[in-house]
């Protein structure tokens, strides 16, 4: 069954209409006649955005390779965005080339996010491109198999981390790649898409029901509570460690 798509003429959530039309009016005029086009994603694209707590991601295709003015542009909508939307808690930035993103090469990589996880806002959309994407192995395996080196990397944030309000997002972050990392762990069985991070763990625990507490405690993370730095990073070591086993586990299995 093919995956569900974002409806681009669903409205977005009233806070955040002015939000998108200024952020276009800003890139269309910023990066001009070699602008392709800009995509939506993330909670502001799925229309579940929630003030002082989602930020603004965004993806910007261009005909050509961006010159030094790029610093210019992205440092300038950061600026005006903390003024005039205080609410936007960061803005996201992704720039590829257009005939990068529309190749066969990108099939999983850019062809997945345009076509299932992003709405285009301005100029030719390219997820047009790519046809119908079905619940398998290769997309759960592009976007997760590098499991092991983000869990470093986030393991290694959260011990340096001092200000309390950073870790706390950085607690938050691990916790929703952990509980997406879940589920397309068994996306290939359960045929099915979740973004949401909940709803992904509540469906890995299907086929994993061993594994509620350790979704229990992601779930706290989640939830923005600040939590002790040695019991996150053995979060991290324990079930972090398990996932990424099973991750080898199948790809050995499936190939």
């Amino acid at each position: 069954m093919p995956l569900s798509t974002l409806d681009p003429n669903e409205p977005y959530q009233l806070e955040y209409q002015p939000v998108v039309a200024d952020l276009k009016k800003c890139l269309v005029s910023g990066v001009g006649s070699n602008l392709h086009s800009l995509y939506i994603y993330g909670s502001v694209a799925q229309k579940c955005a929630k003030p002082n707590q989602s930020n603004i991601d965004v993806i910007v295709i261009t005909h050509r390779p961006v010159d030094e003015n790029w610093s210019t542009i992205f440092n300038t909508i950061k600026w005006r965005f903390q003024k005039e939307f205080p609410f936007i808690t960061e803005v996201s930035l992704k720039k590829a080339l257009a005939h990068e993103v529309a190749s066969l090469e990108s099939l999983f990589s850019w062809g997945f996010m345009l076509k299932h996880l992003s709405v285009c806002i301005h100029g030719e959309d390219l997820s047009e491109c790519f046809g119908e994407y079905v619940p398998s192995w290769e997309i759960a395996k592009y976007w997760n198999m590098d499991i092991e080196e983000w869990l470093t990397l986030y393991r290694q944030r959260i011990v340096t981390t001092e200000n309390k309000e950073a870790l706390v997002k950085v607690q938050q972050a691990i916790a929703k790649k952990l509980l997406r990392a879940s589920y397309t762990l068994v996306m290939h069985k359960d045929k099915q898409w979740f973004d949401d991070p909940q709803l992904c763990g509540q469906h890995f625990l299907n086929y994993h029901p061993d594994k509620k507490v350790d979704i229990e405690r992601l779930g706290i993370l989640l939830s923005g509570r600040l939590i002790a730095k040695r019991s996150v990073v053995g979060i991290l070591d324990s079930y972090g460690s398990w996932l990424v086993k099973q991750y080898k586990k199948t790809e050995f299995k499936i190939g």
